[in-house]
């Protein structure tokens, strides 16, 4: 091999190379961004409070509780569960329900659990926004998604956190239409932030 064609083979892999290794830079960039503990970030609004004045509480049969907004009302939940909802003519414009762990859902495995429930419940396009591990809760600690996924009526947007607390582990969803998620979720937000397992 002549020089000449050694050193632009040489430049070659170097280029290579440097390609690789900034493929390997986005794909870690990419991959705190949306999951894993340094997924945070995703989560700042998550401030461990108690609920507003003027709130009302719902409570499971286990105990635990989140907090709802006036002009959102109690809505008959599955037994053992707790939900609220804000119903507009024809649309349900935000929703929260808690509800005691009952499958093989646990904080390691959360951001892949919760995506593979929504499918098995029917959801179509189901797509995993945010996820993070070790957040802190009122009286607990818990993993978090934020997904989108859509049914036979809209596209609905969701946090939905699996949260371990002294007593048990429960999950805690906070859901709205997509169209809507910019005026409802702060309102969702807050209601995470006053859960306690």
């Amino acid at each position: 091999m002549d020089r000449a064609t050694a050193t632009g083979t040489s430049r070659v892999r170097t280029r290579a190379a440097l390609v690789a290794g900034a493929l390997v830079v986005a794909a870690a960039i990419a991959a705190v961004s949306v999951g894993g503990s340094s997924g945070a970030r995703g989560f700042a609004w998550l401030r461990p409070a108690p609920p507003p004045a003027r709130w009302q509480v719902a409570r499971t049969r286990g105990g635990a509780t989140f907090a709802y907004p006036p002009g959102w009302r109690a809505i008959e939940p599955d037994p053992g569960t707790a939900s609220a909802a804000l119903v507009e003519p024809a649309l349900i414009a935000g929703y929260l329900n808690a509800t005691p762990r009952d499958g093989g859902e646990t904080l390691a495995n959360w951001s892949r659990f919760r995506p593979a429930h929504d499918r098995e419940e029917g959801d179509r396009d189901v797509r995993l926004l945010a996820s993070a591990t070790a957040l802190r809760f009122r009286s607990g600690h818990g993993s978090c998604v934020i997904d989108r996924y859509s049914t036979s009526r809209t596209t609905y947007r969701e946090i939905a956190c699996l949260v371990s607390g002294p007593r048990s582990s429960t999950v805690i969803v906070a859901a709205a239409p997509e169209s809507l998620w910019g005026r409802q979720a702060a309102t969702l937000e807050r209601a995470v932030s006053t859960f306690t397992p």
